[in-house]
């Protein structure tokens, strides 16, 4: 007897188109899911494309017009801009928001964000943040040899356009200007920029110099363009433009100087200085030009004012500083202009000037014409927190002999900022007179955000961060 299987062949046919269709739809969908998602990853890119565009676009605008944070309109933002193709085609946009530097930063943060027409949808944001380096670079800058015995532990870098002699350990660049020198610490032959007597000593030059990275931890470097001091009389007379527009100004004391107390409610106190106190039986000079005890023995108030709006405070005269901060940022000059090598004035630090907080929101930058000083009566623990710096002078202590007693000798003294200096620097002598102990620690978010007006070594923008954050 025959089967017939024409129906049974139908049911296959069936099946089989059934499970086709099926694996044609799903590698439809599978297809479609795959074009969506190359296009989607592809808006994505785009976007991130787009947004460092936004953030290269506003490097050059400061680039030409450099204390413009408002996109050349004179408004706040954001500013929108399209994006064009090579075709010059309108393919998307970013959007931009720009921080403006805080009172004597040069910190400016720029956000981007970017996205693409065919997907408005899909954005992707930039920050990043630009500053100009000022030389708070640096925990210490001279223009002269200088050297930093056994024992010295320093964190930030250290620069001398002469040179320097390191016998301590350095965690940061030691950089000097020149690459040999006659160092007056030693006899014999020139030595390298930056050396060390720390055992074993370095050969002399022609010598290979060795790596040294018991002592010079991240490298020494020499030489180096050297940083400039007589620029900086550019810089004091921009400060004294601006402290007369919108600071605190002031002529001579007709006396001996200013003593200025600084106050954590925003205010300082203002004095005359009519006196010194005179140096005890014996206490002398020892050749020292500008010796004195600079110690204040009577002073004339003159008023209490608030902290000027540009934190900027310009004295034609000596001055004496001492007090404390919160929340503030000043720079305070102490110089007469033009610049003459008998009318140079000088700042005074024999009592505690400090700061409440340390993450960068308290800022002093002290800055004299000629030296910064310690005096005969200073505080047997004193401490500094400022940036310092002397363009004509040094920074130090006179040479208080043992006939100085009881003030001779004193305990120890603590900065807390950098230092600059033009003449070698020093609180200490090799009698042991002086500070016993010298400890400076380098405030490295001046960095980027100095004191008001601070002298910069640049005038390029940096890119200090580069971040998405979406």
């Amino acid at each position: 007897m025959r089967v017939k299987t024409n129906g049974y062949i139908l049911i296959q046919v069936i099946i089989f188109s059934a499970i086709t269709a099926y694996l044609l739809g799903a590698l439809t969908g599978w297809s479609i899911i795959d074009i969506k998602s190359s296009r989607y990853t592809e808006n994505r890119e785009m976007a991130i494309q787009i947004a460092e565009a936004g953030i290269d676009y506003y490097r050059w605008h400061l680039a030409h017009a450099p204390t413009d944070y408002q996109d050349g309109t004179g408004e706040d933002g954001p500013y929108i801009h399209d994006f064009l193709n090579k075709d010059n085609e309108v393919i998307g946009q970013f959007t931009l928001n720009i921080t403006p530097p805080s009172l004597g930063s040069s910190l400016v943060v720029i956000e981007s964000t970017g996205q693409t027409n065919a997907n408005p949808d899909i954005t992707r944001t930039i920050i990043t943040r630009l500053a100009k380096p000022s030389i708070a670079k640096y925990a210490v800058v001279a223009n002269s040899s200088m050297r930093f015995g056994e024992g010295t532990e320093v964190f930030g870098p250290i620069h001398s356009n002469g040179g320097i002699r390191f016998d301590g350990l350095a965690h940061n660049i030691i950089s000097s200007g020149v690459s040999t020198y006659d160092d007056p610490d030693h006899s014999g032959g020139l030595e390298f920029g930056v050396h060390t007597h720390a055992s074993p000593i370095d050969p002399l030059p022609p010598a290979e110099l060795p790596i040294r990275g018991d002592i010079f931890e991240a490298g020494r470097q020499f030489p180096v363009p050297q940083i400039t001091f007589t620029g900086m009389t550019a810089d004091i007379a921009q400060m004294k433009t601006d402290a007369v527009a919108d600071g605190f100004y002031g002529g001579s004391s007709g006396s001996l100087g200013y003593e200025i107390i600084l106050h954590t409610n925003d205010r300082f106190d203002l004095y005359k200085v009519t006196s010194f106190t005179s140096a005890p039986h014996g206490c002398s000079s020892s050749g020292q030009s500008g010796w004195g005890t600079w110690s204040i023995k009577k002073e004339t108030s003159l008023g209490n004012y608030p902290f000027p709006n540009n934190g900027i405070i310009f004295l034609e005269d000596n001055i004496f500083v001492r007090g404390q901060i919160d929340s503030a940022r000043l720079t305070i000059i102490a110089a007469v202009l033009p610049d003459s090598i008998s009318t140079r004035k000088n700042i005074i630090i024999n009592k505690d000037l400090l700061y409440t907080t340390y993450d960068g929101s308290d800022v002093i930058g002290l800055i004299a014409q000629g030296d910064i000083t310690v005096g005969l009566e200073s505080e047997d623990d004193l401490r500094i927190d400022a940036a310092l710096i002397a363009q004509n002078g040094r920074i130090g202590r006179y040479y208080y002999e043992s006939d100085c007693t009881p003030y001779d000798i004193r305990n120890s003294i603590t900065l807390w900022g950098m230092l600059a200096t033009n003449l070698r620097y020093g609180f200490a002598y090799t009698n042991d007179t002086g500070y016993i102990t010298r400890t400076l620690n380098y405030d490295s978010s001046m960095l980027y955000g100095p004191p008001p007006n601070f002298p910069l070594t640049s005038d390029q923008y940096v890119t200090l961060s580069w971040e998405e954050v979406k």
